[in-house]
């Protein structure tokens, strides 16, 4: 003969106020909300991004381990409008960033032609491609955005800082080397002036030219992103 259950009592039946008391409730939500404030982990060996409170850290990483961005310059077949276009860039070999951005550019695409008019222009990165964000939208606060604001310059050739130029830029770009020679490539650099980052809540974070630059070498180093 079958026996019936015993009805469970009040102190039987798990409530949602006893659960969210529970020691095991409680700890897991301390890892969850930590987990929030911790860097985005390192993706395929990539370095960790720095915490939100470190701004030109934040800035000097975004600059070294992203390779393109969009260059904005004025205009001068647009009568001064703005004008965003792809580019590839390099702060450095892999491993030593210097922090002030290298292109190769010719006369053939706009860009190259604005600088030579009027030599105001933005770069702008995004962590979003580096694969750190998750399934942030590239919007969300949190996933880091950077405009580096300044003038386009073109480097002498003959300058040892043309040869550190080509040095990073073909490293990261190989296929730059053999890019046609009657193109007339240039090198360019960003004369950085201004600095705008996001990389948590609260709005952009204040980090002038100059603290952007040194960072790493007040640690007796370049950085080795």
């Amino acid at each position: 003969m079958r026996t019936a259950s015993p009805t469970p009592t009040r102190e039987d039946k798990p409530t949602t106020e006893r659960i969210m008391r529970s020691p095991a409730y409680l700890l897991a939500l301390a890892v969850a909300l930590l987990a929030l404030r911790l860097p985005a982990p390192a993706v395929a060996g990539r370095p960790l991004k720095p915490a939100p409170a470190e701004a030109a850290a934040t800035a000097r990483w975004l600059a070294a381990q992203n390779t393109w961005g969009v260059l904005s310059t004025i205009s001068s077949d647009l009568k001064g409008a703005p004008f965003g276009n792809v580019v590839s860039y390099s702060d450095g070999v892999p491993g030593e960033s210097h922090g002030i951005p290298y292109f190769y550019l010719t006369t053939l695409d706009p860009t190259a032609r604005d600088a030579l008019v009027d030599d105001r222009t933005s770069l702008t990165l995004s962590e979003f491609p580096l694969g750190t964000c998750g399934k942030k939208d590239p919007e969300n606060p949190s996933c880091a955005k950077l405009t580096l604001t300044g003038k386009l310059k073109v480097v002498d050739h003959q300058s040892p800082e043309a040869d550190l130029a080509k040095t990073a830029l073909f490293s990261k770009h190989p296929e730059m080397e053999g890019w046609p020679k009657n193109h007339n490539f240039e090198i360019f650099k960003l004369d950085i002036e201004h600095i705008f980052l996001i990389d948590w809540f609260g709005g952009p974070k204040p980090i002038s030219p100059s603290e952007y630059l040194e960072y790493g070498r007040n640690q007796g180093s370049l950085m080795s992103f």
